[in-house]
C-alpha cells in the first residue's frame, strides 16, 4: 500500500513539473509520517520547494509563489517557490527548516538539499526560531487541551513537540536547527524519564490504531510542556531583528546560484529562449 502511494506521489510530481515548467530540486514528506508518529490512516503531506526556469525571471509579471494541489483521499500536496522559502527563513520560520530534515524524501537533488541546509544552519535566527516554534505550542495548546478534562490523545504531540523543539535549543546554544524526527529530536533533549515513558506508550499506541479517544491530559505531559513554554518565553520572546545586509545579500546569491545549477544541469542551452 506504500509503494502504491508513493508512486502516485511520484507520478503527482511528474505532472507538476511539465504542467507548471518547474524545477522541483526537493520533495519530501512533512506530516506525522515524518515525524516518527503516524497512525494507520495518517495522510500523506507531499511538501516540495520548486524553482522556475531562468525565462521566467526576465518577465514583468508576478508568478504565484506557491503550487497547491486539490486534496486527492489521504493525499495532502503543495509546494513554495525556494523564493518564498528563503524569504520565510530569514524571518524565522522554521517550517523551510524541517522540510530540509525530513527523513522521508520523495525526490530531488541532494546538493540542494545539502546546500540549502547548510545556508539555513547560518541564516536561521535561533531567536526567531525560537518564537516560531512558542507561538506555535502555545497556540496548540489552547486549541486542542481545553481545560485539560477531555484531551483528544493523539493532539498531544502538536503541543509536545513544539515543547521538545524549545528544550532542544536550549540545550544546543549554539545550534538553530532542531530535528524534525520527533523520536530523534525526543533523544536528543533528554527529557525526564517519567515523560519519556508516557511518550514512548502514546506513540506505541498511535502506530496500531486509528483513534486513540479522549482522557485528561497528564500531569507529567502537560508539566513539561508549560515548563517549557514557560522557560522559552524568558528566552526567546521580544523583537526580534531582521536579517542583516549581508545575510540577504548571501540569500540572493545562493538563489542565483541555485537556478543556474539546474539550468546548467538541465541541458538547458539557451535559458532565456522559450521552449
Amino acid at each position: 500500500m506504500i509503494g502504491e502511494k508513493v508512486a502516485l506521489i511520484d507520478a503527482m510530481l511528474g505532472r507538476i513539473v511539465d504542467e507548471h515548467r518547474v524545477f522541483l530540486p526537493l520533495a519530501i514528506e512533512s506530516g506525522s509520517r515524518a515525524w516518527g508518529f503516524s497512525s494507520p490512516d495518517s495522510d500523506y503531506d507531499c511538501r516540495f520547494v520548486f524553482v522556475r526556469r531562468a525565462v521566467d525571471h526576465v518577465t514583468p509579471w508576478t508568478s504565484r509563489d506557491v503550487i497547491e494541489l486539490p486534496l486527492e483521499g489521504d493525499l495532502d500536496a503543495n509546494g513554495w517557490d525556494l523564493r518564498k522559502a528563503l524569504q520565510l527563513l530569514l524571518k524565522g520560520n522554521a517550517v523551510i527548516v524541517e522540510w530540509l530534515r525530513s527523513p522521508v524524501i520523495y525526490c530531488g537533488q541532494a546538493w540542494f538539499r545539502d546546500d540549502f541546509l547548510e545556508f539555513a544552519r547560518q541564516a536561521a535566527s535561533r531567536e526567531a526560531i525560537g518564537r516560531h516554534y512558542l507561538h506555535l505550542g502555545e497556540r496548540q495548546r489552547r486549541v486542542y487541551f481545553g481545560d485539560g478534562t477531555s484531551v483528544a490523545q493523539k493532539k498531544i504531540f502538536y503541543a509536545l513537540r513544539p515543547a521538545a523543539a524549545l528544550r532542544w535549543l536550549r540545550m544546543h546554544p549554539t545550534e538553530a536547527v532542531a530535528p524534525m524526527h520527533f523520536p530523534t529530536l525526543m533523544a536528543e533533549c533528554e527529557p525526564p524519564s517519567d515523560l519519556r515513558a508516557e511518550v514512548v506508550d502514546l506513540m506505541d499506541r498511535k502506530a496500531v490504531t486509528r483513534e486513540l479517544g479522549v482522557a485528561p491530559l497528564s500531569r507529567v505531559v502537560a508539566g513539561f510542556i508549560d515548563s517549557e513554554f514557560e522557560l522559552a518565553r524568558g528566552v526567546f520572546e521580544g523583537g526580534g531583528v531582521g536579517a542583516s545586509e549581508q545575510m540577504i545579500l548571501r540569500a540572493e546569491q545562493f538563489y542565483r546560484g541555485v537556478v543556474e545549477r539546474l539550468e546548467r544541469e538541465s541541458g538547458t542551452i539557451d535559458p532565456f529562449r522559450p521552449a
